[in-house]
């Protein structure tokens, strides 16, 4: 058994402690408190004057995806450009356990991290949740955990345009998907009746079973799109198929944050520190993620949408918060709103007993540049300690 003691603990969803106890065994948190007893032969581990937190998600990354060092420049793993509508690939195929991104990205504080398809496609594939720890693809994996990436705006018309070939335009980039996703609902709808008669069986189709889980609202998708015209095309797709969605990036979601509060979205924002290089994102502001993370009924999560840089997430958010973003909503940004985006809010996201023991402790706010990351903790085991 390990105890953290006589930090101050952000347990996220419940009571924030000045001082307290955080007490793990067998991987698992066991309580969180003040005047906890502690058994005979615990470790300990003293956290004076540091901040204790859940380890903190990114659940928007290509950690693990696009590779660090790349093998072949311009050929990132993470974007299969042989076609619009890539429903079958999955980002477990390309996720390297040896990605350069892992070690400085762990030591910044972050246990789980999501790795996605890019959004060089209108139908990307699933990406999946890992866990900066273990040898193998599989270890790193949390089974279950895959969603479907879908893009709209400049980057599939511009691959695409490019070729001469469907979708050139923001209308193309739409009819495309929903092309798949009609298709998808048939073929769904078919296997369905050949349960009771097998004559009705579909012919199998390897793209349209990928979507399967999507158009029966098992799977939910992320939908890149940055520019306003895009988040409501995308909204309206995703409420014609009933599909399970959240949008990433919403760049200019502050100009529509009324349509977005009316319909309970979970928004993905960011990166910001990268430079205006499409039309798209040149209505960026800084106060995107406080405007929104004030309406009721939006979700907020904040990712850097990168590799090894997510390390610089943190003190990003810093700026955040120096432009009408609360420590509170920043906190929930990359712990348990990013949690309850991938699915994973029973096991990460918050300090509450019978949790996953995935622990960072800081020397100070987090969020404040001058701020180190001392301890890292995933499932129990210590990757990183400098207390």
């Amino acid at each position: 058994m390990t105890a953290i003691i006589n930090g101050k603990v952000i347990t996220v969803t419940g009571e924030t402690y000045e001082s307290a106890t955080v007490l793990i065994e067998n991987g698992k948190i066991k309580a969180v408190g003040t005047d906890l007893s502690l058994p005979e032969g615990t470790q300990i581990i003293d956290a004076s004057g540091c901040w204790v937190t859940p380890g903190l998600i990114d659940c928007h990354t290509h950690i693990c995806n696009f590779n660090e060092p790349n093998s072949m420049p311009g050929m990132h793993d993470g974007n299969e450009m042989s076609g619009p509508v890539q429903s079958q690939v999955r980002a477990m195929d390309a996720v390297y356990p040896e990605d350069y991104a892992i070690v400085p990205v762990r030591e910044a504080g972050f246990t789980t991290v999501y790795s996605t398809p890019g959004s060089g496609n209108v139908i990307g594939g699933t990406g999946v949740s890992i866990k900066l720890r273990g040898h193998t693809a599989q270890e790193m994996a949390i089974q279950g955990s895959e969603q479907m990436k879908f893009a709209f705006g400049e980057n599939p018309k511009r691959n695409y345009g490019n070729r001469k070939q469907m979708p050139m335009t923001r209308m193309g980039v739409a009819a495309t998907l929903r092309e798949a996703l009609y298709d998808a609902k048939n073929y769904s709808d078919a296997l369905i009746a050949a349960e009771t008669d097998p004559s009705k069986a579909p012919k199998p189709d390897f793209k349209l079973d990928a979507l399967v889980p999507v158009v029966r609202g098992e799977m939910r998708c992320r939908i890149h799109a940055h520019r306003s015209d895009d988040i409501l095309t995308a909204i309206g797709i995703a409420e014609d198929y009933n599909l399970d969605y959240v949008i990433e990036h919403c760049t200019e979601g502050y100009k529509i944050k009324d349509v977005l509060n009316e319909k309970h979205v979970r928004c993905v924002i960011g990166p910001h520190l990268t430079s205006p290089s499409k039309f798209e994102i040149h209505g960026r502001i800084l106060e995107n993620a406080g405007i929104l993370s004030k309406e009721d009924n939006i979700t907020v999560c904040l990712t850097a949408d990168t590799g090894s840089q997510t390390l610089a997430l943190p003190m990003t958010i810093g700026m955040l918060i120096r432009h009408g973003l609360s420590f509170e909503d920043a906190i929930k940004g990359v712990t348990i709103n990013a949690a309850t985006v991938l699915n994973l809010q029973d096991r990460i996201g918050s300090l509450e007993a019978g949790k996953d023991a995935d622990i960072a402790i800081f020397d100070g706010n987090p969020f404040d540049s001058l701020s180190l990351c001392r301890l890292v903790m995933i499932d129990g085991e210590i990757y990183k300690n400098t207390l």
